[in-house]
């Protein structure tokens, strides 16, 4: 098998080698390459490789743009720092991916792919869209519009102690003690917000951190959340599934 590496760390491209070499010596690497430019111009002037090892992030750009300068006639397995929920979208069409490190027995897996395919397919225009979608940054809301009696009025996340729901409704509560009840629920407002920033306690509470005075040890692997301003009603209690993620999130 000839096989083609994009990657920009030298250690990592040696790494990669060196594994390649392992799981099957009859494999020739035809060429490492660290920019887009240097990859274009190795697929103008060369027949396409069996298989292709790409970086998703290069010297000069993102290895998508090769794709939009030059045609890839062959499969792909992408080989990148990015997180693997981030890339669900790169299990279609043949392509493959592989987490940094690369790990020896993935990377057995992904051959195994590969020979069990009768036509490996070459990344078409749609599923580098999709591909491109994905890795985009995620963008969290900054503003919330609120109704103040005729007036609307926008709030910034920044200034939001906390969400809540009560009677069928959901409130925001803003560090000025006032409440104000927003077009969201719960559930679309976990997707809205900077999960850095915001943690859903339990199901009626969405927590600013810096609205936390407090927490304390509580019955049942529980914890219980003192709030800076709270809503001087119910214990605000994070339950035992979500204790553990809440730690997590309070060290970050």
């Amino acid at each position: 098998m000839r096989v083609l590496i994009i990657e920009d760390e030298d250690l990592a491209a040696w790494g990669l080698i060196s594994k390649l070499q392992r799981l099957d010596p009859a494999i020739e690497v035809l060429a490492t390459l660290d920019t887009v430019s240097a990859a274009v111009e190795w697929f103008r002037q060369n027949p396409a490789p069996d298989l292709a090892f790409f970086d998703v992030q290069l010297a000069d750009g993102l290895s998508f743009e090769i794709f939009e300068q030059v045609k890839v006639a062959c499969p792909i397995i992408f080989t990148t720092a990015y997180d693997a929920y981030a890339l669900r979208a790169f299990k279609v069409n043949s392509v493959d991916y592989l987490l940094k490190p690369v790990d020896q027995d993935d990377l057995a897996r992904a051959f195994s792919k590969l020979r069990q395919l009768r036509t490996p397919a070459a990344l078409d225009p749609d599923t580098l869209h999709r591909m491109l979608e994905t890795l985009k940054p995620r963008q969290f809301k900054n503003r919330f519009l609120v109704r103040i009696g005729d007036h609307l009025t926008a709030m910034d996340a920044a200034h939001i102690d906390f969400f809540y729901g009560e009677n069928k409704l959901v409130w925001l509560r803003h560090q000025n003690g006032k409440k104000y009840p927003v077009d969201y629920t719960l559930e679309q407002l976990e997707d809205l917000l900077d999960p850095e920033q915001f943690f859903r306690l339990n199901r009626q509470y969405i927590v600013a951190i810096g609205a936390i005075k407090d927490v304390v040890t509580y019955s049942n692997s529980r914890l219980k959340v003192v709030l800076k301003d709270p809503l001087g009603k119910d214990d605000v209690l994070v339950s035992r599934e979500k204790a553990e993620a809440f730690r997590e999130w309070m060290g970050k």
